[in-house]
């Protein structure tokens, strides 16, 4: 695609919502299964607790999801939490909250992907020995759906990601309905099963009770992820760009809510049962070979009639592709993140450019790299990578909602028109609000998650936060040293040519031509003598073809070729520092990429030690042999090359064709 089609690639609501928001969406298919998860290591006396922690969640999400419409409106340009950081809080809060975003959208990848795998395989058990294969797999698949364009992809996973809420919306309604007028007749296949609880679990009270409570409340959170992605999305929308995001937070919150509250109460009145280690289902006699149902499934089978029934596999074909497909909000906001992040010079500029699609092809491999990596690491377990997930995004979002009412202290100096210092206000008190539940939450999570793994994530941060600080810190230090200064535009005293000379032949004629053309005041013809036999042959083939440039030999005692032509051209530079050395060298055009193994090396090992000498440029001569003929930049049939016409080696010699 064109540049200059980049508008075209913007996207309606209808398309965005899909794209940006299928990771909070499709969070309802495993938040509520980490609540009961932990509940669960306490048997089943504490299930009680899980209608108020999801209340807890869905207050939560309805908070930061009207925070966030505060910062797209705020902050339009695609840096969501980053840029309000680094605008309201400076360089360090800045780089902390985009090391924390740059984890939190791997890690959405490899649970996102996993957690599709494990609804994949609730479908189809015998699956579950290629778990790691199917997860990386998708991976790469996500992958090459994304390197096609932002567009195109939006176009494939909108249909899965309606066909989710879609089908999430009747088994709810259906559930319920079931369980009202048969009076409680909606029972999960892991009902009639015991819980044997975990022995530290056995007795709980006191802070010891608060402390469980709050880790199932953290695991809930998992709800939640996904949500700044819109707010790093927003150039990626249709304009009016700020009211089209704003709009779709909303929808995206009003779903996602609805759904997270509607699986959990059916999986409360089900009586489902989900725990860490299958075994401690006291009366599932597989389970050290057969996978335990995720809680959607066994809520599907319940509500539907058993997993043989049409219900039961679309709402396990709809969880598993959305849940795919829910990485893709991470492909979006990675790749996004990565090239502002590269604007501002704190990442690798190539992640700063567009790929022959219009996306940023380099954050997409990136990313889809280091998820497949965390995947095979943890075996695609999401019960294990679920527990390094959303301290980044709470990091983003507690920073990010702090740095909102900054920023709206300093906009209500600037006006005195009491309508709209009222309205700044507002937007104050609700980022406020935002930004004290997500703190308290933040140290909910990272104290109850530390000793399971969330160390690793605790650890990441620093060390991504450590080399963008590196990197940023180069690309000044180059920007320093190139800087014009008064002799930049001073003309060299003299410009002395070398032309390297292995043997008489068309590429060196060339070379020497050329160098010639470019009238020197100097010009050496430079052969290394490594074998007398070679030199005096070079020597009489010189005099016989009477080339008009004397031969320069230099001697080489221990047959090298770099060292003595480094020497020499040091010695030229020595004895006139502000003369200009160009050093001519002759090299093959191949076709075939062996070609390259067996020719080319001495010069490549030349150019490579030249390159770092001051005053000193190094010109490639090419000369095309056979193999290249015909062929263009790519390695393929291009047409006749330069000069062929006039060589008489392509079939028609008409000229222009």
């Amino acid at each position: 695609m064109r540049s200059d089609r980049l508008g075209e690639s913007l996207l309606p609501k209808r398309y965005a919502l899909p794209i940006f928001a299928s990771d909070p969406l499709s969070s309802v298919a495993y938040a509520t299964q980490e609540i009961l998860i932990v509940l669960t290591l306490a048997g089943t006396a504490y299930l009680y607790l899980a209608p108020w922690l999801a209340v807890g969640v869905v207050a939560l999400l309805i908070t930061v999801v009207l925070s966030y419409r505060q910062v797209v409106r705020a902050y339009p340009s695609g840096g969501g939490d980053y840029e309000v950081a680094m605008k309201n809080h400076g360089q360090f809060a800045g780089l902390v909250v985009a090391s924390a975003l740059l984890v939190d959208y791997v890690m959405t990848v490899a649970v996102s992907v996993s957690a599709g795998t494990d609804n994949i395989i609730s479908a189809f058990p015998s699956l579950d020995e290629h778990r790691v294969l199917i997860a990386v797999s998708l991976v790469a698949l996500l992958a090459a759906a994304n390197l096609r364009g932002l567009r195109e992809s939006g176009k494939t996973f909108a249909v899965p990601t309606y066909l989710f809420i879609t089908g999430i919306g009747i088994m709810i309604v259906t559930g319920l309905v079931r369980w009202f007028v048969t009076d409680g007749g909606l029972v999960a296949e892991t009902s009639q099963y015991t819980v044997t609880p975990e022995p530290e679990y056995t007795q709980l009270g006191g802070l010891a009770l608060l402390f469980f409570a709050l880790r199932a409340f953290a695991s809930g959170c998992t709800a939640l992820t996904g949500v700044e992605a819109i707010a790093n999305g927003v150039p990626a929308f249709k304009p009016p760009k700020s009211r089209n995001a704003a709009t779709t937070l909303a929808l995206m919150g009003g779903i996602a809510a609805s759904m997270f509250a509607g699986v959990t109460a059916l999986a409360l009145l089900a009586d489902v049962k989900y725990v860490e280690h299958p075994c401690d289902l006291e009366g599932f006699a597989n389970c050290d070979t057969e996978p335990q149902r995720t809680v959607i499934a066994q809520i599907a089978a319940a509500v539907f009639g058993g997993d043989g029934s049409a219900g039961f596999y679309y709402i396990q074909a709809a969880t598993a592709l959305v849940l795919i497909l829910a990485a893709n909000t991470a492909f979006n906001g990675f790749p996004l993140l990565g090239s502002v992040l590269a604007q501002d010079r704190y990442m690798p500029r190539q992640l700063h450019t567009r790929g022959d699609k219009l996306v940023f092809s380099n954050g997409i491999l990136l990313l889809a790299g280091f998820a497949a990596l965390l995947i095979i690491a943890f075996d695609a377990d999401v019960t294990r990578l679920i527990q390094l997930y959303i301290i980044g995004v709470f990091t983003s979002f507690t920073i990010g909602q702090w740095g909102m009412v900054r920023h709206w202290k300093r906009e209500m100096a600037l006006t005195s028109d009491p309508a709209e210092r009222g309205r700044m206000r507002r937007s104050q008190v609700i980022n406020a609000l935002g930004g004290t539940l997500t703190t308290v939450v933040l140290v909910i999570i990272v104290i109850t998650k530390f000793t399971h793994g969330a160390w690793l994530v605790i650890v990441a941060m620093p060390i991504l936060f450590g080399l963008m600080r590196a990197i940023h810190r180069h690309y000044d230090h180059v920007a320093d040293q190139l800087v014009p200064d008064s002799d930049s535009r001073m003309l060299p005293s003299k410009v002395h040519a070398v032309v390297l000379v292995s043997k008489v032949h068309k590429p060196t004629l060339r070379a020497l031509a050329f160098a010639r053309a470019t009238r020197p005041d100097a010009l050496t013809a430079l052969t290394v003598n490594v074998d007398d036999a070679d030199t005096r042959q070079l020597q009489a083939d010189w005099e016989r073809f009477d080339i008009p440039v004397p031969l320069t030999v230099i001697e080489s005692p221990y047959r090298e070729i770099t060292r003595p032509v480094v020497d020499f051209v040091k010695g030229i530079r020595r004895d006139s520092p502000r003369e200009l050395v160009v050093v001519f060298v002759p090299q093959y055009v191949v076709g075939h990429w062996w070609e390259n193994v067996l020719h080319n090396q001495s010069a490549l090992r030349l150019r490579t030690r030249l390159q770092f000498q001051p005053g000193v440029m190094i010109t490639t001569v090419p000369w095309q042999l056979e193999s290249s003929i015909g062929l263009d930049g790519d390695g393929h049939g291009g047409g006749p090359a330069p000069g062929d016409l006039r060589r008489g080696l392509t079939d028609d010699a008409t000229p222009y064709g």
